[in-house]
């Protein structure tokens, strides 16, 4: 051990603290930054063009939906010129919006056929109330209360929903028991 420069106890641990201080002097002035700084924009960028690709994409669904409705109001005005009319009382329940007294309580959608007692009561939370709201129900609101019921797109279209409603809310109870029974 004689050829070696640093021989006492004293001198190893001066050797170690020296070694320690050059290695976090290193680290404090490194350019390290500029790595994180570089990873934090491109983050940034990420997060603007999918939020900007996000509101592109929402505003042409919205775009789409508002077609659709002003189709569905040119397509409803059609039939009540051609002489097939909505059914008494659809319109002003419709603008009203009303669901029973005070815009509480309601009927009992479970008499719909697709409906049972538990659909009844997600669509009561989702605010289908009665067989005025089931009827009047829009696309969008169709395919949102669909996605809500774990129901397959276009279902209550196929299960003629909005038909039932119908019948039911005009008293054509024997007419929708013959139908749907």
């Amino acid at each position: 051990m004689q050829d070696l420069p640093f021989q006492t106890p004293t001198q190893w641990a001066a050797l170690a603290i020296a070694l320690i201080a050059g290695m976090l002097l290193g680290l404090a002035f490194a350019p390290r930054h500029r790595k994180w700084r570089e990873r934090y924009h491109d983050e940034e960028l990420a997060h603007s063009s999918f939020r900007t690709r996000a509101e592109t994409e929402l505003k042409e669904r919205n775009t789409r939906v508002r077609a659709l409705e002003d189709e569905n109001l040119r397509l409803r005005e059609t039939l009540d010129k051609g002489g097939v009319a909505l059914p008494a009382g659809a319109a002003a329940v419709a603008a009203t919006g009303s669901s029973g007294w005070f815009g509480r309580g309601g009927d009992d959608l479970s008499r719909i056929r697709g409906i049972d007692e538990v659909r009844a009561k997600q669509l009561h939370k989702l605010g289908f109330k009665s067989f005025a709201d089931i009827e009047n129900m829009r696309i969008d609101q169709a395919l949102t209360a669909e996605q809500k019921l774990g129901m397959a797109p276009g279902a209550i279209a196929a299960e003629r929903w909005r038909e039932q409603a119908s019948l039911l809310r005009a008293g054509r109870h024997e007419e929708h028991a013959r139908h749907y029974g």
